[in-house]
């Protein structure tokens, strides 16, 4: 246990590799003598020259040099922006620091004034590189690069009346971060505005960082409760009125999930998505009237997804769109009134991402000269990922990028000029490799790292068999211990999420995770993961979509026929079942403790969500409707419509502060629990958030916490079998 938090399995990375915005080299930092110099390389040849000496990233009257966090080039690679001093605002850190480093100049310059620090976030260059827009405390500013001056964009910012940004469930479940787009000419920005007056609070206490407790409220909208009134609107990068788009209805009533130009700086493009997000409209908006034009509506009986591949072609006369329309998730390109459509990804496959996030891109790059769009797929295998590239027209078929000869999952980031790739691939226990690509044959021009340190750490492991298969019709991953032995029982441990948001069987390196699983069957423990109908797994359609106003019963029912595959196997030990999970596998492993007693003898539930009204509006009611329209989903959905079922050993593990899956989830269980007469165990890490990885030693504690109530509760010696 020590060792997994010791360092000794950590991924080597290089610090910021990225591609320049339109030469076909990358640049990396590079760590020397003088501290990390920001490195050219070329693509082709591989020359190298310093961009950035280190020393040159020392401000005025400092004695070392910015840590930097991301960085990104102005569109004439001649200047840099820089985010430093970075603090968290919601569950990521987008708030901090923002510097201007000159490269034809040298010069070092701080954005924002004599503002107080880490109150920047989200600053973009303009195309031209002569200023930068940001947003500092729910306004929208520009600022110009040469003189300083700035510009304030909006005045009516509060902490309801968020300009630029956004309030914790947008980012949370529309993964909407920055809510502000420059034109392509620079003469103007679109934004959101965001009105949460209407959105509840909800109240974190903080009993330990101070002599008294005090209150933490973040706006956090539950399923049933108002929205906050989403509008866009158009202003002069040089200040003036706001031009607002008069979208009609109730703005609470919808939501506003994407926003960008429509190809030309003539037009914005809107994706507005009614409350329970089965339809989504695509509205073009003038950008001098405001005069609106539905082009396209996508709807789905069950949900439909915001589209982050929105590209614009031929100046904005056709554009990329992704839809299940036929049953799967396909691109597509469609003109810009909406008559024409032509499908380019093939029939029946799934373009996908790894765990994607709700709107994730499924493309990679385009090469527009070539008339090819880059994008990731896996057609014959849902646990693995490759690269494919298709006609823009349409015509001809698919071609895959990945070499065969490279099983896993691979991610690729194109060069400007779509010939070469920074690619990162790993499989189960193989860890990341990354190294630059030509794309046209897949030939390695570089490797930035091979990893082989962890590499040879990890083989020098001692290892079991792993097994991909399918149980019961699901994907499935089973790791055995070392020297397995079929003709002796074993314990069996599932690792389970279960949700919409995430697939757990992937051929990917799975790090600590992995490690520690791994460790356990080092003591005897089989340990299993399968993926249950309502995955985000390129099945298909209506293998996403089966959850729909079924959550609760099918994923338990799929997750419970799995095992008792496995356990049919023999070597498996059907009085020693086990599961565990985090999150929706929190929830999960409630279900099947409660649901499937007679399998399950023992569960470890991190951070549950144990009612559906007490998590967010927007995810929640994705999947189950509305609460009031649909009650009886709410509560087959519960865990605590089941609790009556535990006859097995639980321990339930939660943050107190924790602003996603709120502690109200797990004291709800414990009054459940206590009702029912069920014992368990409770483990309350203090104002830990959903990661439970705050504060010193606390992810060493909590491992340290799972394994030993493993080992009591469901004992790892390998038994010969009857």
């Amino acid at each position: 246990m020590d060792r997994l938090f010791s360092g000794d399995f950590a991924t080597d990375r290089s610090g910021g590799l990225q591609w320049l915005p339109r030469s076909p080299a990358y640049t990396v930092f590079e760590r020397g003598t003088r501290g990390g110099d920001l490195v050219r390389y070329d693509a082709a040849t591989g020359t190298r020259s310093v961009m950035v000496p280190a020393d040159k990233l020392v401000p005025a009257g400092a004695n070392q040099e910015l840590a930097i966090e991301e960085y990104t080039f102005s569109q004439d690679e001649k200047k840099l922006l820089l985010f430093t001093n970075s603090a968290r605002v919601w569950r990521q850190n987008t708030r901090g620091d923002y510097w201007v480093y000159d490269l034809t100049a040298g010069t070092l310059r701080k954005l924002g004034g004599p503002a107080k620090p880490s109150t920047l976030m989200f600053a973009k260059w303009a195309p031209d590189g002569s200023r930068v827009a940001y947003v500092r405390e729910h306004n929208l500013y520009v600022e110009n690069v040469a003189d300083g001056n700035i510009t304030a964009l909006t005045t009516d910012g509060s902490p309801t009346i968020i300009n630029g940004t956004f309030d914790w469930v947008y980012e949370e479940e529309l993964n909407d971060r920055d809510g502000f787009r420059w034109s392509p000419d620079g003469a103007r920005i679109a934004y959101w505005q965001l009105d949460d007056s209407g959105v509840h609070d909800y109240d974190l206490i903080d009993d330990t960082d101070s002599l008294y407790s005090y209150i933490n409220p973040v706006q956090y909208p539950k399923a049933g409760t108002p929205n906050s009134a989403a509008r866009v609107g158009i202003v002069d990068a040089t200040g003036g009125a706001t031009r607002w788009l008069a979208l009609p209805g109730d703005p609470r009533a919808f939501l506003i999930a994407r926003l960008m130009w429509a190809g030309t700086s003539d037009a914005v493009v809107v994706q507005r998505m009614n409350r329970v997000q089965n339809e989504n409209q695509i509205i073009l908006g003038d950008a001098r009237t405001g005069a609106l034009t539905t082009v396209l509506t996508e709807r789905d009986s069950a949900w439909v997804d915001a589209v982050d591949d929105m590209r614009w072609f031929e100046r904005g006369q056709r554009f990329l769109w992704v839809s299940e329309r036929d049953g799967w998730r396909r691109l597509y390109m469609i003109s810009r009134d909406g008559r024409t459509t032509k499908a380019i990804s093939p029939a029946n496959a799934d373009v996908a991402t790894p765990n994607s996030p709700f709107g994730q891109a499924y493309t990679v790059g385009v090469d527009s000269a070539g008339g090819v769009i880059y994008y990731t797929a896996s057609p014959e295998n849902a646990t693995q990922l490759y690269l494919f590239r298709a006609k823009l027209d349409g015509t001809g078929r698919a071609e895959r990028v990945t070499p065969a000869s490279e099983p896993g999952v691979h991610d690729y980031e194109l060069s400007a000029d779509a010939k070469w790739a920074i690619h990162e691939w790993s499989s189960f226990d193989k860890p990341p490799v990354v190294e630059i690509v030509r794309l046209s044959d897949h030939h390695v021009g570089r490797t930035i790292t091979d990893n082989s340190r962890l590499a040879r750490t990890v083989g020098a492991l001692a290892r079991g068999p792993v097994e991909f298969s399918r149980l019961d019709g699901q994907d499935a991953w089973i790791m055995k211990p070392p020297a397995f032995d079929s003709t002796k029982k074993y314990p069996v441990l599932f690792f389970v999420y279960g949700g919409p948001a995430a697939q757990t069987v992937l051929d990917q390196w799975g790090g600590q995770q992995y490690l520690w699983h791994l460790m356990l069957t080092q003591l005897g423990y089989v340990v299993a993961s399968v993926d249950n109908h309502g995955t985000p797994a390129p099945r298909g359609r209506a293998w996403r979509k089966a959850i729909y106003k079924h959550s609760g019963p099918l994923e338990s029912q799929d997750q419970a026929g799995a095992a008792k595959a496995l356990v049919s196997r023999g070597w498996a030990d059907a009085t020693r079942v086990g599961v565990w999970g985090w999150s929706n596998g929190g929830t999960m492993t409630l279900n099947l403790l409660f649901r499937s007693p007679e399998l399950y003898r023992m569960g470890m539930a991190v951070a549950p969500v144990t009612d559906s009204r007490f998590y967010d509006t927007i995810y929640t009611e994705r999947y189950l409707g509305l609460p009031d329209e649909n009650p009886e989903q709410y509560k087959e959905a519960s865990p605590l419509s089941y609790v009556g079922g535990l006859r097995g050993d639980l321990l339930v593990v939660h943050g107190s502060g924790d602003d996603n899956v709120h502690f109200q989830n797990s004291e709800a269980l414990i009054n459940a629990l206590v009702a029912a007469d069920k014992q368990f165990t409770m483990m309350d890490y203090p104002n830990r958030t959903h990661c439970i990885c705050e504060g010193e030693n606390t992810s060493r504690h909590l491992y340290g916490l799972l394994t030993r109530y493993l080992q009591e509760h469901l004992p790892a010696s390998a038994t010969r079998a009857e």
